[in-house]
């Protein structure tokens, strides 16, 4: 099915692949090792700069695919790449809760989330090629799609919160992994294992990750359509959501503490995925391009991010 994947897009030479792999890799091991010498506090400053360049580094891949491949291409990235970094809200959500939870200090949460998205990376560029594999040899699946899309964006609307549906004490993997393997009463700095009387058992650092691992796979199933409904080329559905997933460390350290300002985000949100997801079941009988839909997705985005600036939520009355 993987093959089926790349087979049903325009055929990208391997070095293609190859050269997009080496550089992200090189931007990592740039990130993680020169730049993070020392487990630290991320203050905003760092986190505003990395979140630049990122976000840069995304729009200049943008540009080379419009050089290369064409026009469509390359707004079929920038529409999945927005799409996927503004559902990627709910996983910023998502780690203030788990880090408050554990009660996990904030100089080893960029450890915790560098390895946590590393995973992220890894599963979705697995789910993107056996859906799109799906996708070609089964059209169907399409409607399949197009429905779920339509129930998770009125879902969403309903939902104060995605991320208050993740509850880490009840995480099926926390519980199988409890049972399994020996987990120590307290943090050790920023290792994932340690030794306690002569055994090696985990460090409650690593359940961390454990519930950010699985919780993010939760939300892959809620993105991932969107972006298959987008896109139906391999390498610029994974290249957008990888590019998105990467900046995603980086915003939560910038965002977390004024996340409740952007109070109408999650219904915009709703809004884009009803909207994807019509189109998607009416993909037979109507056919809207790539640039009108990259209109919709932008102008549903910048009207809930100005009205969450200028309609600020209520006090609440002690």
């Amino acid at each position: 099915m993987f093959c089926a994947a790349i087979n049903a897009v325009t055929p990208l030479p391997g070095w293609a692949w190859t050269a997009f792999f080496v550089f992200i890799a090189a931007m990592l091991a740039l990130d993680l090792g020169l730049f993070r010498r020392g487990e630290h506090d991320v203050r905003m400053r760092e986190a505003l700069a990395w979140c630049g360049v990122w976000v840069g580094l995304a729009l200049a891949f943008n540009a080379l695919l419009w050089s290369w491949l064409g026009p469509e291409p390359a707004q079929q990235f920038l529409a999945a790449y927005l799409v996927e970094l503004c559902m990627s809200v709910d996983n910023i959500f998502l780690f203030i809760l788990v880090f408050a939870y554990f009660q996990t200090a904030p100089a080893w949460r960029h450890r915790v989330l560098f390895w946590g998205i590393i995973g992220a990376v890894l599963m979705r560029s697995a789910f993107i090629l056996v859906g799109l594999g799906a996708l070609h040899r089964f059209h169907w699946v399409i409607y399949l799609f197009g429905a779920f899309l339509v129930y998770t964006g009125v879902k969403m609307a309903w939902v104060k919160k995605a991320a208050d549906e993740i509850h880490p004490e009840k995480n099926p993997a926390v519980r199988l992994f409890r049972r399994c393997f020996p987990v120590a009463a307290n943090f050790s700095g920023a290792k994932f294992f340690t030794r306690e009387s002569g055994r090696r058992v985990a460090t409650p650092l690593l359940l961390v990750l454990l519930v950010v691992e699985t919780a993010d796979l939760i939300f892959a199933l809620d993105s991932l359509p969107a972006v298959l409904a987008i896109t139906g080329r391999a390498f610029v559905a994974l290249t957008s959501n990888i590019f998105a997933i990467l900046g995603l460390r980086s915003l939560y350290f910038a965002l977390s503490g004024v996340m409740q300002l952007f109070r109408f985000l999650q219904p915009g949100l709703a809004v884009i995925l009803v909207f994807i997801g019509v189109k998607m079941l009416a993909s037979r009988w109507l056919e809207i391009s790539t640039a009108r839909s990259l209109g919709v997705i932008v102008a549903v985005l910048a009207v809930s991010v100005l009205l969450s600036l200028l309609i600020r939520e209520p006090l609440k009355k002690s």
